[in-house]
């Protein structure tokens, strides 16, 4: 009996199987999603590859850079506590996106490189005045933080490329050999690497090719100089008329200037096994806001200059300046395989962001504390405006730079740079502020910028509106033991100093008036001043 139930329930299990089986076999059986594997790009070099499901081929690459620099100071003193430092760091994250896609009309290309920083100290280049100042970085604000910790963000490149024509942030189609073999940029020549343009290049036979680009000339304006600062706007004084007795009034032109026309770039280039030559010009306004009909005051809020009782006058004519730059490249593999020589000249006229020579803690500022304890702030106007017949005087700048990287080895190589720059006022703009400022020194009776009326000592030594030189050299070795991966240092020396005559010592002498000088107080004074910094970095490209 036993046995016959089991059976009988052995004979009913294999039944509901074969029924759920049959089952089973009836539904409807969904497929599963083909797989769409990632294919490689061979058309526009290693590292492209498809974007799944379109015609457009992608390299996806970027960069972590460590920078720890070195350079010497004497002082420790200043109103927010950012001078002291003798070292900074810099950790820096660059992101790129190249989409290509080939068309009828050539390759459309669309590039995006977003950059990311950490940048701490007071130390020349390595926390960037420069960019906090065109809004690429934010300062900290705690009590031991300001003016040394800053975080930078940029949208570096961001650009089209379609049939010649190049549209978006790009570097500047003016600049040539822009810092190619250096660490920290030492040297005066022009390197714009970011900046809005619309530009249109043809291509020759035999390497030549020519471009016209229209660019935002917010990132090519050193300022026009002006005596006094405040900080809603930067005035000007400007002569209405004298009284019987000969003495001046004054009224007030804001300086600031306007974005109203933009910069306009012409490039003739050739390229040839043996390297590369390219001729740059470019063509820019420099103009003014309007006459100020209101008073200006002080920081402590006492009127500076009468109000301007005739009311809105307009505003003065503008200027325009120019820059003109040539280059050559030099392959040389004679030397050893990968040797490269750079020379390049630039001169201009109220264009000092195009030829080059900028402060040696940047630029977009008409007067800087140069050095870390500066002697004395350099002046780098592209202009200034002069007092007595209410116009815009350009100064003229020129540079010269070379730099030659050499390989040891294949894992060995270095660079050595050098160059010269100056930058002159034009013929009586320091007369014309002096006469204007000599007897009131407005914002700046106590802290070593007085210009001092024409022909007393303090008008002979003061800093303001001096014609200046620069003057840099420097080498770097660096090891690349495997392929996108640099190890070196970077050693370089400036030395600023005026062209002519002396000029009082700001660090030594403390605050200082024109009034005290001129009654023959004895004053410590300089014809120039130097430093020297030493750069560390450790670089893994991909």
């Amino acid at each position: 009996m036993t046995r016959i139930k089991s059976n009988l329930l052995l004979t009913a299990a294999s039944l509901a199987v074969v029924s759920t089986a049959a089952s089973a076999a009836d539904l409807p059986v969904k497929k599963a999603v083909p797989i769409e594997y990632v294919r490689v790009c061979g058309a526009y070099g290693a590292g492209f590859f498809y974007i799944p499901g379109t015609d457009t081929c992608l390299r996806v690459s970027g960069r972590a850079r460590l920078d720890v620099g070195y350079q010497p100071t004497s002082s420790r003193a200043s109103t927010n506590g950012s001078q002291g430092d003798t070292t900074g760091y810099i950790g820096l994250a660059r992101i790129n996106l190249d989409a290509r896609t080939q068309t009828g009309y050539g390759t459309l290309r669309a590039f995006i490189r977003l950059q990311f920083a950490n940048r701490t100290s007071a130390t020349g280049g390595l926390r960037s005045g420069t960019q906090e100042r065109i809004g690429n970085a934010f300062g900290a604000t705690g009590q031991d933080q300001l003016g040394r910790d800053q975080q930078f963000m940029n949208t570096d490149k961001a650009f089209v490329q379609f049939a010649g024509l190049t549209a978006g942030r790009a570097s500047s189609f003016f600049d040539f050999y822009a810092h190619d073999f250096e660490f920290a940029g030492a040297t005066a020549n022009s390197d714009v690497q970011s900046t809005n343009l619309l530009a249109y290049t043809a291509k020759f036979a035999d390497g030549f090719s020519a471009t016209v680009s229209m660019e935002d000339p917010t990132f090519r304006r050193n300022g026009i100089y002006s005596q006094e600062t405040i900080a809603a706007s930067t005035p000007a004084r400007v002569l209405v008329s004298t009284n019987a007795l000969g003495v001046p009034t004054f009224q007030t032109v804001d300086v600031v200037q306007r974005n109203r026309v933009p910069d306009f770039v012409g490039v003739l280039r050739y390229d040839a096994a043996w390297g590369s030559a390219q001729l740059s010009a470019a063509a820019k306004e420099l103009n003014t806001g309007n006459f100020l009909p209101a008073a200006v005051a002080n920081g402590a809020g006492q009127p500076l200059l009468a109000p301007n009782l005739l009311g809105p006058r307009g505003r003065p004519d503008s200027e325009y300046g120019w820059a003109v730059q040539g280059g050559v490249k030099i392959n040389a593999p004679f030397i050893a395989p990968g040797d490269t020589l750079y020379l390049q000249g630039a001169y201009g006229e109220g264009a000092t962001v195009y030829t080059g020579y900028s402060s040696y803690t940047g630029t977009y500022s008409t007067r800087l504390s140069t050095i870390n304890g500066a002697p004395f702030d350099q002046y780098m106007a592209d202009a200034s405006f002069n007092p007595i017949t209410g116009k815009i005087q350009l100064s003229n700048s020129f540079t010269a730079v070379a730099s030659f990287l050499h390989y040891w080895s294949p894992e060995w190589r270095s660079a050595f740079f050098g160059s010269y720059g100056e930058l002159n006022f034009a013929n009586g703009a320091r007369l014309a502020n002096a006469a204007a400022y000599g007897s009131t020194q407005g914002l700046t009776a106590t802290s070593n910028q007085f210009i001092g009326a024409p022909g007393t000592r303090s008008f002979a030594l003061s800093p303001v509106l001096r014609d200046n030189y620069q003057f840099v050299a420097g080498a770097s070795l660096i090891w690349s033991p495997v392929k996108d991966l640099d190890l070196g240092v970077e050693g370089f020396y400036t030395q600023i100093g005026a062209k002519s005559g002396r000029i009082i010592d700001q660090y030594k002498n403390g605050p200082v008036t024109a009034a005290a000088v001129n009654a023959g107080a004895a004053v410590r004074t300089v014809t120039s001043e130097d430093t020297y910094q030493i750069r560390f970095r450790a670089q893994r490209d991909f």
